[in-house]
Parts: structure tokens; C-alpha cells; sequence
């Protein structure tokens, strides 16, 4: 039997990103945290309002990334570009970036996932910023898997 403490003890720090929608999307709120454990740090999103539709074969799946950069501010074209690009301390190619983070499955607009991951650590990530894409992440495509329009962002600080 899977034994949920040991695998992820109390956390030891939190930080989290308060999300919010770009000028076309501004509807898309909500909160990503990160809880630093021994085994590394567990990721929450929960995410509201996020672009849907009715039709089963093309549910959204949107990229979701931790970016280089420290601030959701950008352009007219890119309204997140000063987020830069994905998260990548160790010059790895896509999708072994640091920030590379699974998919978020969005269900009639709402999108919730948590994942426990070890490459990065909490002090490692605070003042970065936190992307999530109009497309889903096809973990292949260099640089930063063809992922789409930033519709989100949030910087991560501690609690």
C-alpha cells in the first residue's frame, strides 16, 4: 500500500503564483503552489475561467511552464514577454527543461493538477514566473514545445 507521508512529508516552505489572464483572456484566474519536501517540490495548480468549448474532441490542454523570467509584463503581441522563455538552468533541450511541467487539463474551464518533481528546488524558482498556453506542449518541438499564445502568468513568491 502506498504510504501518502513518506512520500510527501510535511511541507518545509510554500511559494505560490497568483494567476491572471492575459488582455484576451482576462477572466483566467487562479493560484499555483509550490510546497517544498524532502522529495523535492510538489506543484498545485487550480486555474478557473481558462478558454473551453463544448466539443469532446478538442477538450483544452494547455502548456504549462515555470519561465526564466521575473515579471508578467510584455507587448501588445506578446503581453507576457518579458516572462521569457522556459525555465532552463542546465541548457538541457525540451522537454528536459527544469520548467518543463505536464500539461494542465482543463475541464469546461477549470483546471486542476499537482505533481511532485525534483528538478528544481523552491529557492531555485521564487521570482519566477509561472506561463500557462493556449496549445498543449508537444515535447519535441525545440525550443519550448510549439505550446502557443502565453494566455497566463503569475511570478512566484513565497508565502
Amino acid at each position: 500500500m502506498l504510504n501518502i507521508n513518506k512520500m510527501s512529508p510535511a511541507p518545509q516552505s510554500v511559494a505560490f503564483a497568483r494567476m491572471r489572464g492575459s488582455y484576451k483572456y482576462p477572466d483566467i484566474t487562479g493560484i499555483v503552489q509550490f510546497n517544498q519536501t524532502e522529495k523535492g517540490v510538489i506543484v498545485t495548480a487550480r486555474i478557473f475561467n481558462l478558454p473551453y468549448n463544448n466539443d469532446k474532441c478538442s477538450y483544452g490542454i494547455y502548456g504549462f511552464h515555470i519561465h526564466e523570467g521575473n515579471s508578467c509584463t510584455g507587448n501588445e503581441e506578446d503581453p507576457f514577454a518579458n516572462s521569457k522563455a522556459h525555465y532552463n538552468p542546465n541548457n538541457c533541450p525540451h522537454p528536459y527543461h527544469a520548467g518543463d511541467l505536464p500539461p494542465l487539463f482543463g475541464n469546461k474551464g477549470y483546471a486542476y493538477m499537482s505533481v511532485l518533481t525534483d528538478r528544481f528546488t523552491l529557492n531555485e524558482i521564487i521570482g519566477k514566473t509561472v506561463i500557462i498556453h493556449d496549445h498543449p506542449d508537444d515535447f519535441k518541438t525545440q525550443p519550448s514545445g510549439n505550446s502557443g499564445e502565453k494566455i497566463a502568468c503569475g511570478v512566484i513568491r513565497m508565502l
